[in-house]
């Protein structure tokens, strides 16, 4: 794959024309898109199948966690509307039902580890008995072992997660802030070419691409960096 087929933007905005507007600004340098929860309820369902159909990919951050029958039932929908990735938290039962209803389709399905906004202190917070990084290598084994066509990490573990996974599985980093960049909320990041050569496949960009003042000159700058990677 070239860098241009390794990089999504997120869409993160706050409405369907900021996100139109924004795709039409990018033009052909971006050809993969994010659309996470804070579009999805704005319109960006509908939006998500229309890019699809115009030839671009896209991801569905929709992380989902539920009862088996409700997991499976949202992906074989979600199959259906020409989707590219989706997330599901990298739970065992729900990563098994979720794989069984993507079965024949095209359907990438990215088991979400642990968030890149999350700590140790953060997981203690939250109850867990794992430090981020081992939980993340624990869930990588339980994804492949489910038939995960991907997993969600961060760069900092996508090299041991690569180990984990071998080379054909899907590592998907968001996190990723350009030298120099603002963390903004994240707290596990990397540079764009330090990921892809610690092991990350493709690489979530959101903020750094959809806030700057000129967003096709940051997304192309961004692919620059990458290609000096691959």
């Amino acid at each position: 794959m070239e860098a241009r087929d390794r990089l999504i933007v997120g869409l993160d905005v706050p409405s369907l024309a900021e996100a139109q507007a924004m795709v039409e600004t990018l033009g052909d340098t971006v050809s993969f898109y994010k659309i996470g929860y804070q579009l999805t309820f704005a319109g960006g369902l509908d939006f998500a199948r229309e890019l699809a159909q115009e030839g671009k990919k896209v991801f569905l951050d929709m992380k989902l966690l539920d009862i088996d029958n409700t997991v499976a039932s949202a992906v074989e929908n979600i199959a259906r509307m020409g989707m590219s990735m989706l997330t599901i938290h990298a739970y065992p039962k729900a990563m098994r039902a979720a794989v069984e209803a993507a079965r024949g389709s095209d359907l990438c399905l990215l088991g979400v580890t642990v968030l890149t906004s999350m700590d140790e202190q953060d997981m203690i917070d939250a109850g867990y008995e794992y430090d981020p990084h081992t939980l993340v290598l624990k869930r990588a084994e339980q994804g492949r072992a489910a038939g995960m066509g991907g997993i969600v990490c961060s760069a900092e573990e996508a090299g041991a997660v690569r180990q984990i996974v071998g080379p054909k599985m899907a590592i998907v980093t968001p996190g990723i802030r350009p030298a120099g960049g603002d963390r903004g909320d994240q707290k596990r990041v990397m540079t764009p070419a330090d990921a892809l050569k610690a092991g990350s496949s493709h690489l979530v960009v959101a903020r750094p691409v959809v806030k700057a003042a000129d967003p096709k000159a940051a997304a192309i700058a961004i692919l620059q960096e990458m290609q000096t990677a691959l």
